[in-house]
């Protein structure tokens, strides 16, 4: 299953052209149509949703009665994803590689090719996210509150993770 939510992943967030699919407003896509793009099962999509450990998959059934399957966010396409700006926790985290951590301090943390800096709530939930990239995981912490005083906007994704533009270096510890 592992194999099959890489590949929806990359379809819902960075390439759906490739599959010959396109985004609806708010990212979303017909499931039939994922489905059938990439030549699975429905019941193996619905188990990648349902078993994501980060929840990194929506299904929603529109007015139209249709069942529709979007990312929760990390997008490299254009995606408006309906999000509005909310007030968010005084500390927020975020994991990196130690190699990483130099070039932050002296930049922050930019989004890179994607729409927003990802951050969590907790600890853990930061360190495993780190740890995909290999090495020594360090952890940052944001002063959320501090940001958002200062006119920063966050958004709090489908499943609960945090965005934001950017995060300067003097809000990071």
């Amino acid at each position: 299953m592992v194999k099959l939510s890489k590949r929806m992943s990359k379809a819902l967030r960075h390439d759906p052209g490739r599959i010959g699919l396109t985004l609806e407003p708010g990212g979303w896509v017909p499931v039939a149509d994922l489905v059938a793009a990439l030549g699975v099962e429905r019941a193996d999509v619905d188990t990648v949703v349902e078993n994501n450990d980060k929840k990194r998959f929506s299904i929603v059934r529109g007015p139209d009665g249709v069942e529709r399957i979007r990312a929760s966010q990390g997008h490299s396409v254009p995606v408006e994803l309906g999000l509005v700006p909310v007030e968010p926790p005084e500390r927020l985290y975020h994991g990196t590689n130690a190699a990483a951590v130099p070039s932050i301090r002296d930049t922050g943390l930019n989004r890179g090719g994607r729409h927003d800096v990802h951050l969590s709530t907790d600890e853990p939930t930061a360190r495993r996210v780190g740890a995909r990239r290999g090495g020594p995981v360090v952890i940052l912490e944001v002063d959320a509150g501090a940001m958002a005083r200062d006119g920063h906007e966050f958004y709090r994704s489908d499943n609960g993770v945090w965005l934001t533009a950017e995060v300067p270096p003097q809000y990071i510890n």
